[in-house]
């Protein structure tokens, strides 16, 4: 079992930046893709970025690219995502998940709010 826990969520301005991590614990992520997932209030959950294990593969939805970078630091069992020019329609509970590949994802965490004002 893998426990994900992400952090870094809050309030911004139009403009801003944040950076969400997903510590994760019970095993190592190492081989695991990783994904950050969004759920805003009446909208569909969305993929917005994912990364293979090694780091090497990244995924972007449309609407964050330019935007969001995702990384990964296999040592620190974490994994990031930086969100610069955000914008009020990024507001959503952002989510990290872990999986064996990017379509698939076995372990979820329980969300980080974040709230980008106009």
């Amino acid at each position: 079992q893998v426990q994900l826990v992400e952090s870094g969520g809050g309030l911004v301005q139009a403009g801003g930046s944040l950076r969400l991590s997903c510590a994760a614990s019970g095993r190592s992520i190492s081989t695991y893709a990783m994904g950050w997932f969004r759920k805003a209030p009446g909208k569909e959950r969305e993929c917005v970025s994912a990364i293979s294990w090694s780091g090497g593969t990244t995924v972007y939805a449309d609407s964050v690219k330019g935007r969001f970078t995702i990384s990964r630091d296999n040592a620190k069992n974490t994994v990031y995502l930086q969100m610069d020019s955000l914008k009020p329609e990024d507001t959503a509970v952002y989510y990290c998940a872990a999986g064996g590949n990017f379509q698939v994802y076995d372990f979820w965490g329980q969300g980080t709010q974040v709230t980008v004002s106009s």
